[in-house]
């Protein structure tokens, strides 16, 4: 029950040196306190759930002689943990320190007195509880995270119960001599009750994923680089983050390079993401043939200077006109080499390298080749990010093209050139913007959310990165006030500060 709570914390606790991430994340004391808070709303939904084990045991009760008790059933019908507190313990996990909880449980009691059997139900409330524990972390063979409970002690201050039916009456009277043997009972059973649950938890960590597939071509390596080590202020997490072809795991020629994520404890989360992991995507992608497509003119906006035709590409090729006269055309474009991105102070730089072979559509659908060109092109974005979704906006800030060959004569490189600009900048880029403004969802986890963010794209010390800056909000009864979102990296960098909502 209660290694529920502890696993709502199980994110904040990661810091670790050695091999290089490609996925960074750093969890402050702040970002704790916020998780404490959240965190012990879903434990008390999860517990009302949940059964407490079974007690028996008997007692001696005057004039009467021994009673065999029997109690089952127990669920929990009201929890009140207001005085909790949970910090970083350093070199081992998260600490987790209750005192003066409260409990109100029910459940079915069953006593044999002088062998005749009696039944009923009951309430039970124990206050002035206290439980201290700790979770520790580490990382196995395979990059899964494990988890181990440690230094756990507890204690039962008051304890008090009321029989319903049968003749609880009569055992009502003697409810006084029950409190020691239930107390020491409950008490018994927290902390291995406790450990129980995080060896439940470990087996569940054994069998998790530490990679998904994201579509036919893709799919990403999260799993754990080092073995967790918890500062006192903060713990950090360190994901491998690179994409591999999926059902051929061909080595990325990049690695990633160090970066650190500022020391910023006024922040609740940061998140950071290197280039990496991006460039790792983009090559992945180009090896498997998925950076290409076909065009045909009915693919081509109408408002577009240039049509997929040879009367209008005759325009820059006269033989062409005259070889194949109103013919339709189709254009094939790839990339020649994978995309690159850099990340600069401002602003995200993708650079794209293509190629494009144009052919003539003959009578009977054979194709026949026209000329294929290179074409280089340099893109600047932005990143744009609201409660809800993440969207962007992309400039063309440099283009270029060359001829590799020509079947149909020397082709006008200048003036196609000038036509191609033309098009990107007023047909191809506004339909991209466009999308890009529409956005995209953002994930939902228990209805969080981003108020009012802000994004910044930066540099961070020796690596570039992207700073957001937020206020992250939720249940209101669990968050209070705003706390902060942050996302940098050596490659982008991400920052949620409190601010006006």
């Amino acid at each position: 029950m209660i290694w529920a709570f502890v696993f709502a914390l199980l994110g904040a606790c990661s810091w670790a040196e050695g091999t290089n991430a490609g996925l960074k994340g750093r969890v402050t004391q702040k970002g704790l306190e916020y998780g404490q808070q959240f965190g012990l709303e879903v434990v008390k939904s999860l517990l009302k759930k949940e059964h407490v084990p079974d007690l028996n045991g008997s007692y001696n009760i005057p004039l009467i002689g021994d009673v065999g008790y029997s109690v089952s059933r127990i669920q929990i019908q009201e929890l009140q943990l207001n005085e909790s507190v949970t910090s970083f313990s350093e070199g081992t996990g998260v600490r987790l320190v209750v005192s003066n909880a409260r409990i109100h449980l029910s459940g079915v009691w069953r006593v044999k007195v002088l062998f005749v059997p009696d039944s009923g139900t009951f309430d039970l409330s124990v206050s002035d509880l206290s439980l201290s524990t700790e979770l520790g972390v580490s990382r196995d063979d395979g990059g899964r995270p494990q988890v181990w409970s440690a230094n756990c002690r507890s204690s039962v201050g008051r304890l008090d119960v009321k029989f319903h039916n049968g003749a609880s009456w009569l055992y009502n009277l003697f409810t006084g001599a029950l409190q020691a043997p239930l107390r020491y009972e409950v008490n018994r059973q927290l902390c291995p009750e406790l450990g129980k649950g995080i060896s439940n938890l470990e087996r569940v960590l054994k069998t998790m994923q530490v990679s998904a597939q994201i579509d036919p071509f893709a799919a990403i390596d999260y799993s754990l680089v080092n073995k967790p080590v918890i500062a006192r202020e903060h713990g950090d997490i360190d994901l491998k983050g690179e994409f591999y072809g999926v059902g051929k795991h061909t080595e990325s020629p990049f690695s990633p390079t160090p970066f650190l994520l500022p020391d910023e404890g006024d922040h609740m989360l940061l998140l950071g993401l290197s280039e990496f992991s991006a460039n790792s995507a983009a090559f992945v992608y180009f090896t498997a043939g998925a950076l290409r497509k076909n065009f045909r003119d009915d693919m081509i906006p109408k408002r577009s200077p240039i049509r997929l035709n040879t009367g209008s590409m005759g325009l820059f090729l006269p033989e062409l006109k005259k070889l194949y006269p109103n013919m339709p055309m189709e254009l094939h474009l790839s990339a020649r080499k994978q995309p690159l991105l850099t990340c600069l102070p401002d602003s995200l730089a993708l650079a794209l390298f293509g190629a494009a072979e144009a052919f003539v559509v003959l009578p009977n659908a054979t194709l026949a080749s026209a000329f294929l060109l290179d074409l280089d092109a340099s893109l600047a974005g932005q990143l744009q990010l609201d409660s809800a979704k993440v969207g962007g906006s992309v400039a063309l800030t440099n283009f270029s093209m060359s001829v590799v060959r020509s079947h149909v004569g020397s082709v006008q490189v200048k003036t196609l050139e000038t036509l191609l600009k033309l098009a990107l900048r007023m047909v191809a880029l506004p339909m991209v913007n466009k999308k890009l403004k529409e956005g995209f969802p953002l994930p939902s986890v228990y209805n969080l959310s981003l108020v009012n963010p802000h994004v910044k794209i930066n540099q961070v010390g020796i690596s570039h990165g992207l700073v957001v800056t937020s206020v992250c909000t939720g249940n209101p009864q669990a968050l209070g006030q705003g706390h902060l979102f942050r996302w940098v990296g050596g490659g982008a960098s991400l920052t949620v500060i409190p601010g006006a909502t």
